[in-house]
């Protein structure tokens, strides 16, 4: 019997015609998505569900969806999938990654060249039969400076485009290497730095911990006079309150915004104020864009279905299904050691070298390379999986080695990762132990044997009485409660190391007690996925 997908969003009949072609039976019902009731009733029919942003993926869907076996988004944001859900069901859940890379980055240009010349308001004044020819003076983007906050995929061709206008570039992006701004012909910068110096910002970065309110009240104050301000990528990334307070006292003279924090935004600080452009999150809305998701998760799907080859999966390496049983806990490792020296690196990665031993080199090393990989990016990108993560790397002019080698120590095999930047290398390593579970087996060469956990607490310090005591009291005076904790140390009185296993994320006090005590070289929060 031929596989059976249910299209429940609008999606180009391209897509439908694919899934005729590879003799698979489709069920094209674009509004179906909206209908959570219908959905919940008849989705148990389908082995593949093909959706955009409408249709919600919600556990309650999956736990009913007893034939499914892949969820296809057409385009990059899966957050109306609950992937958890769908990882413990066994549904693979893929995205297009790179499908409306060009799109989104001609409508931040689209939406610069707008509000440097105010066309949306002349438009309205023409319209409404005025001729205020002399009231809108607008501003040239030949010789200005644009900074660019993120020059990843998106970022890159902003930049390229920027370029071909003739204006001088500079981005902040802390993992952006030197070797690879020489590449694209930019100046890396500091955050600061890029404050001061642009005449026209925008982001493309995701929306994380670290990127949120990237623009806060307090940096838009460092921005240069006259600045105007292009934000394509995520709502959260600019404080809207404050940047409108910047528009009405004149020190920031326009911004053009399709993302907000809250969606669909029906208001916001900033609507209603002159010169500011605002359109309803269009950048992937091009034809081309629309065809080229829809195309591409239909081939991936078709593809599962038939082959099950597995591409562009958030939940799933792509491996063979008999690889995948041997090797499901090497690719977990590999994910934490991975996952582990992102949380640990703040400076632009130049290379990653990744040594697998014994058992671990027989296996494949594509996937397991990849997994490392996308452990190590996700601090920089969220939506980076096993698939997305090489070509990311690549872009960012990181260099990716592996070595092979015979069993060499206790261990049947394991994986050594070694992360190069300018200023260090840090490395970890870690193995999988016949339970099936992976472990960290050694940290800065040091080593030790620790089980991960969902919240950690690393520390460094010199190996002296006290420790133990003052991690213990910190922690309980800051109402954390350890449940477990792992040392090291390279040699009595030496460098020593600690993981501490906690319930919940350390609150920001508490890990600047620990800081204040002066005992410890390096105190950091770590979070997995376990």
């Amino acid at each position: 019997m031929a596989p059976k997908v249910l299209i429940s969003d609008k999606l180009s009949p391209a897509a439908v015609q694919i899934f005729k072609d590879r003799g698979i039976d489709v069920d094209f019902q674009p509004d179906l998505g909206k209908d959570k009731e219908k959905l919940l009733e008849v989705i148990g029919q389908y082995d593949g569900l093909a959706i955009r942003s409408a249709t919600k993926a919600t556990e309650k869907i999956i736990a009913a969806a007893e034939n499914l076996k892949v969820i296809g988004r057409a385009g990059i944001g899966v957050d109306n999938v609950d992937i958890p859900a769908a990882s413990k069901k066994g549904i693979i859940v893929m995205n297009t990654p790179f499908g409306n890379s060009i799109t989104t980055a001609e409508h931040a240009i689209s939406m610069m060249m707008a509000v440097a010349r105010q066309i949306p308001e002349a438009n309205a004044s023409t319209h409404a039969g005025k001729w205020e020819k002399s009231r809108f003076m607008g501003v040239e983007l030949t010789g200005k400076t644009l900074g660019v906050i993120g020059a990843g995929n998106i970022g890159s061709i902003v930049i390229d485009r920027a370029q071909g206008l003739k204006m001088k570039v500079v981005a902040y992006d802390p993992f952006l290497s030197e070797e690879r701004a020489l590449d694209i012909g930019v100046e890396k910068v500091e955050l600061d730095e890029l404050l001061g110096r642009a005449d026209f910002i925008t982001m493309h970065v995701p929306l994380t911990d670290q990127t949120k309110n990237i623009l806060s009240e307090e940096n838009i104050a460092k921005l240069k006079k006259g600045v105007r301000i292009v934000n394509c990528a995520r709502g959260g990334l600019v404080d809207e309150a404050a940047l409108a307070a910047a528009l009405n006292s004149g020190h920031v003279a326009g911004a053009a915004f399709d993302v907000f924090a809250v969606e669909p935004a029906t208001e916001s600080p900033l609507f209603n104020l002159p010169n500011v452009v605002v359109t309803p999150h269009l950048g992937a809305a091009t034809t081309e864009a629309q065809e080229n998701v829809a195309l591409q998760v239909a081939e991936q799907m078709s593809d599962y279905l038939l082959t099950g080859a597995v591409q562009n999966a958030l939940n799933m390496p792509s491996v063979t299904a008999e690889e995948a049983k041997v090797m499901g806990p090497w690719i977990k490792l590999t994910g934490h050691l991975g996952n582990f020296i992102g949380q640990m690196t703040d400076e632009p990665i130049k290379a990653i070298n990744i040594l697998f031993d014994g058992e671990a080199s027989e296996m494949n090393l594509k996937a397991l390379t990849a997994a490392t990989i996308a452990g190590i990016m996700t601090k920089a990108n969220p939506d980076t999986n096993m698939v997305s993560a090489p070509i990311i790397a690549k872009e960012r002019g990181i260099k990716v080695s592996t070595t092979k080698q015979d069993q060499s120590g206790a261990f049947e095999g394991y994986v050594k990762v070694t992360v190069v930047t300018d200023k260090r290398e840090r490395s970890v390593a870690g193995t999988v132990f016949s339970d099936g579970k992976p472990r960290f087996i050694q940290i800065k060469g040091i080593n030790i044997d620790a089980e991960i956990g969902e919240h950690m607490v690393y520390t460094t310090n010199e190996d002296v009485p006290g420790i133990i005591g003052t991690l213990g009291t910190t922690m309980g005076t800051n109402d954390v409660n350890i449940a477990n904790f792992t040392l090291g140390r390279s040699e009595a009185k030496g460098e020593a190391i600690a993981l501490l296993y906690v319930d919940e994320a350390v609150p920001a006090p508490a890990i600047k007690a620990l800081e204040a005590t002066g005992l410890f070289q390096q105190v950091k929060p770590l979070t997995f996925n376990v």
